[in-house]
């Protein structure tokens, strides 16, 4: 995860997203806790709440973390290791130490409002590939920033 922390906004440009159901761009994430894990990378993502994958990138674009999901489990590759879990949202929990609205996300990235219990979305740039979400409840906040490539 240190590589994560590390990682900037930066990243070389590979080709866009050919489908709706698949992104690419910029993510950060800060979680306003000691404890918690804040980090920033470049991504690709693939599929829905059910079935997808996640690639983080370095600003170099080397692979910092493969992330795979199905309904019955998820698994995150890292630097030669492998964590499963019986959720996407209870990896991702285990991950960055912050619950993230898997469902609601990619209602977000389509551009659509979706209620997330705790968060709310700032969707006013979506046509500008700009996501803001900030987690209010409960605590520690949180704030995920998405910058799609277009």
């Amino acid at each position: 995860m240190a590589l994560l922390l590390l990682a900037g906004c930066a990243q070389p440009p590979r080709p866009a997203a050919s489908t709706p159901e698949a992104w690419s761009g910029r993510l950060a994430l800060q979680v306003d806790d000691p404890s918690a894990q804040s980090f920033s990378a470049g991504f690709d993502l693939r599929g829905s709440p059910e079935a997808g994958e996640l690639s983080l990138y370095s600003p170099f674009g080397s692979v910092l973390a493969r992330l795979a999901w199905t309904r019955d489990m998820a698994r995150l590759e890292q630097d030669g290791a492998v964590r499963q879990s019986p959720s996407l949202e209870d990896l991702l929990q285990e991950i960055t130490g912050s619950h993230l609205p898997v469902a609601a996300l990619f209602d977000w990235l389509h551009g659509r409002s979706a209620a997330a219990e705790g968060w709310q979305a700032d969707l006013g740039a979506a046509r500008q590939g700009r996501i803001v979400a900030q987690r209010l409840q409960p605590l520690p906040r949180a704030t995920l920033r998405i910058l799609l490539d277009r």
